[in-house]
């Protein structure tokens, strides 16, 4: 449907940059809150949606599976090989272990699924703007944001996709079940955490969930996803092999 649409992709990519820069650079940018800003911050969305769209469309002509960069040999085996697994093996571990201690915390004590006063003063500590210093969140889309949340009286509600979240990343990074899924969903509540304010042990555990989502394919191998990706399979190639590579023209053996 969108394939004829593919040779769009390197303008919109070019004018998305260029929309970026305009925001961010030091020099000249649009002031925050004005117009400007959001009509710009609109833009740069929807054209970097549209180029991800076009992108994921274009996943399944023949060019696409060709490697224009060879990568080092090391991470080839570091986040593809069934071996390295035992590598990640602890880093899963501890992350997992984190989750779960973070969810069981707010699941057994109070102030979370009893209403979400705990999330509530969170999120209103993190929009307040003081008078002296620099306030907690940098982005304003994202202090935009967590305001909605807080005029709608959100926190029942979300307090629960947050503890239940937290939980389930935990448990799946623990068992190896669906790593790289886990993972992520890690990474996006860590950086969530950090955009409002809050660096605990938020910055180590988001470069370790990088790490596991890189490695999606054998960060689990030690666990329920050596048997569960197998059977699952992958969308882009219909079944995973944890097997060694062979070379073209020869017998796998």
């Amino acid at each position: 449907m969108f394939a004829r649409y593919r040779n769009f992709v390197t303008p919109l990519a070019i004018v998305a940059a260029g929309v970026l820069f305009y925001m961010q650079n030091p020099w000249f940018f649009p002031k925050d809150g004005s117009t400007e800003r959001l009509v710009a911050t609109v833009a740069f969305w929807a054209l970097a949606i549209a180029v991800l769209v076009l992108m994921f469309s274009d996943r399944n002509a023949p060019e696409s599976q060709t490697v224009d960069v060879e990568g080092p040999a090391f991470a080839r085996y570091l986040f593809s090989n069934a071996r390295a697994g035992l590598f990640w093996l602890p880093i899963r571990l501890f992350v997992g272990c984190e989750w779960l201690d973070a969810g069981w915390h707010k699941l057994s004590g109070t102030g979370w699924l009893d209403g979400g006063s705990a999330l509530l003063g969170f999120w209103q500590s993190a929009v307040k703007i003081p008078e002296a210093g620099r306030p907690p969140i940098t982005f304003e889309w994202y202090r935009s944001f967590l305001q909605v949340l807080i005029d709608n009286h959100a926190q029942g509600w979300f307090a629960y996709v947050i503890v239940i979240g937290e939980l389930a990343v935990g448990i799946g990074l623990l068992v190896g079940a669906l790593t790289g899924i886990a993972a992520f969903f890690g990474a996006t509540m860590n950086m969530s955490f950090q955009l409002a304010g809050s660096a605990s042990t938020n910055p180590i555990m988001f470069a370790f969930a990088v790490g596991l989502m890189l490695a999606w394919k054998v960060a689990g191998y030690y666990g329920v996803d050596r048997y569960l990706l197998p059977r699952l399979g992958v969308p882009w190639h219909g079944q995973m092999h944890l097997g060694r590579p062979t070379m073209h023209g020869a017998p796998a053996g």
